[in-house]
C-alpha cells in the first residue's frame, strides 16, 4: 500500500464545512473523500474527520440525531482500531454524543454567537492533532459557533487535565467553556474534539496559516496509519 493517506470526511444533512476541510486536507497531502452518513463502511480509508456545520439541522440538540446515522458505526470501529479520527466544531458535537470524547458542548455564555479568530494555546503534545507542536506554543485560529461551551463534571475535568487530554486551550474566554478548553482527545490520542476551525486557517490570506500545523500532524498520523497497514 503506497499513495497519500485517504481520510473520509463525513458529510450530514446540513454539514457545511466539508468542502473547506477536503481542500484543506489535500493541501497537506491527504487524499479526502466525501462519504455520506448512510455508508456503513469506511473501509480502506487511514483516517476520518467529522466537519463543521449543522448535522441534521441541530434538531433537539447538535450532534443527537447524527449519532444514530449508520456511518457512526464505522467511525466508531475506526476510532477503536487506533487510527486518527477529528471532529471540528459541529463534529466536535458529534463525538460527544457518541460516546466517543466526554463532557458536552452547550450554548456558549451570554447566549451569544461568537465568529472571530482568537489564540489558542497548545496544551499537549500527546495526540494526532498536535504531535510535534511544543506546548505552549500558541496558534491563532477561527471560531464560528453558538453551542461551542465545552462542559463536563470535575471528575471528568480532573482526568482531562491529569492525563494531558486538554489538547487546545483559549487563551481568553470566548464562549465560556470550563477551564477554556478548546479541544480534548481521548485517552490514547487518536480522537480528537476541536471547536476551533484548523481548515479555514491554512493560508495567510485567510488571516492565519496556524491552522496547517495541526492538519499537518493529522496528516502525519494517518500517512502513519497508511504505513503500518502495509506491514499488517
Amino acid at each position: 500500500m503506497s499513495g497519500r493517506p485517504a481520510v473520509a470526511v463525513v458529510v450530514f444533512p446540513g454539514s457545511n464545512c466539508e468542502f473547506d476541510v477536503a481542500a484543506a486536507l489535500g493541501s497537506v497531502g491527504c487524499r479526502a473523500e466525501l462519504v455520506w452518513h448512510r455508508e456503513g463502511s469506511l473501509a480502506g480509508f487511514d483516517a476520518a474527520v467529522i466537519p463543521g456545520g449543522f448535522a441534521h439541522g441541530d434538531y433537539l440538540r447538535p450532534g443527537a440525531i447524527a449519532r444514530f446515522s449508520p456511518v457512526m458505526a464505522a467511525v466508531g470501529e475506526l476510532a477503536a482500531s487506533g487510527a486518527p479520527l477529528l471532529g471540528i466544531c459541529n463534529g466536535f458535537q458529534v463525538l460527544t454524543e457518541a460516546g466517543l470524547l466526554p463532557g458536552a458542548l452547550a450554548r456558549n455564555a451570554g447566549l451569544r454567537f461568537v465568529c472571530e479568530t482568537v489564540d489558542c494555546v497548545v496544551e499537549s503534545s500527546e495526540s494526532v492533532l498536535t504531535a510535534g507542536l511544543a506546548p505552549g506554543s500558541v496558534l491563532r485560529l477561527p471560531i464560528n459557533h453558538f453551542e461551542g461551551r465545552y462542559c463536563c463534571d470535575e471528575m471528568t475535568l480532573h482526568r482531562l487535565e491529569s492525563s494531558r487530554r486538554v489538547v487546545l486551550r483559549y487563551a481568553g474566554d470566548p464562549n465560556g467553556s470550563i477551564a477554556r478548553i478548546a479541544a480534548i482527545s481521548n485517552d490514547a490520542g487518536n480522537v480528537v474534539g476541536c471547536m476551533p476551525h484548523p481548515e479555514r486557517a491554512v493560508d495567510e490570506l485567510l488571516g492565519s496559516s496556524d491552522g496547517r500545523q495541526l492538519l499537518e500532524s493529522f496528516a502525519a498520523a494517518a500517512a502513519r496509519r497508511r504505513a503500518s497497514a502495509a506491514f499488517a
